[in-house]
């Protein structure tokens, strides 16, 4: 978890970089999360997956209030 709080906060001090860069950069990220889950990939390691999604979900709400707010909502909704 510290690894993924240090990319975060990397992305989100890009200064020369545009809010839509930023939320692409932590969206590829997450989506690397889920390609590495498998169909043997235990209940924990879901949930661990779930957690940095959230985390990562969080981060682009405060680039972009609404959309966090839809991936939060659609996280939650699972």
């Amino acid at each position: 978890m510290e690894k993924l709080i240090k990319f975060i906060d990397k992305i989100l001090g890009y200064k020369t970089w545009s809010d839509r860069k930023k939320i692409d950069a932590l969206l590829e990220y997450d989506c690397g999360l889920y390609t590495n889950l498998g169909l043997e990939s235990t209940k924990k390691e879901r949930t661990e997956t779930k957690r940095k999604s959230r985390c990562i979900y969080r981060a682009i709400k405060t680039i972009n209030k609404e959309e966090g707010d839809r991936f939060l909502y659609h996280l939650d909704k699972e």
